[in-house]
């Protein structure tokens, strides 16, 4: 019996920090036809960086679809030109094998979109990100203190 194939899951994602390093969140949104799913959390002390790509991560374990065709949208160059064009990643490897364990799983397509240009999607995730470091409580984002 032949199935029919998933439609795609678009995957949009920022990260921030309130100071570099300082507070930190992440938030993600995935939408799929007419499903839509929101995401976030912060970091007591981390990087904007670190934050833009636990965002990729976060919204990519949240998937449950083995081989999913995933379009991610992300306004980090540092995030997107890693993943495209194979910058050297000298910080974050705790991240960056994270992010390597979960893309074996899915067919993943980048896109850079500007950020702060309107796109809803992408304020959206800001707005999570920004919410997410705003908490009480923040846990210790323990990847970047032992990297210190």
């Amino acid at each position: 019996m032949m199935t029919a194939e998933r439609p795609p899951i678009f995957l949009y994602t920022d990260g921030a920090a309130s100071g570099n390093p300082g507070p930190g969140g992440w938030g993600a949104v995935l939408c799929c036809g007419s499903a839509r799913k929101e995401l976030s959390g912060g970091f007591a002390r981390t990087t904007n960086n670190r934050m833009e790509l636990m965002a990729v991560i976060k919204g990519l374990e949240a998937i449950r679809w083995e081989g999913a065709e995933v379009r991610v949208f992300s306004d980090s160059t540092y995030v997107v030109k890693t993943v495209t064009e194979g910058w050297k990643r000298k910080k974050n490897n705790d991240l960056w094998d994270r992010f390597d364990a979960l893309a074996a799983h899915f067919r993943l397509q980048f896109t850079w979109i500007k950020g702060h240009a309107g796109h809803p999607e992408n304020e959206r995730c800001d707005r999570l990100a920004v919410a997410a470091y705003s908490r009480p409580g923040l846990p210790p984002d323990t990847g970047y203190e032992e990297s210190q």
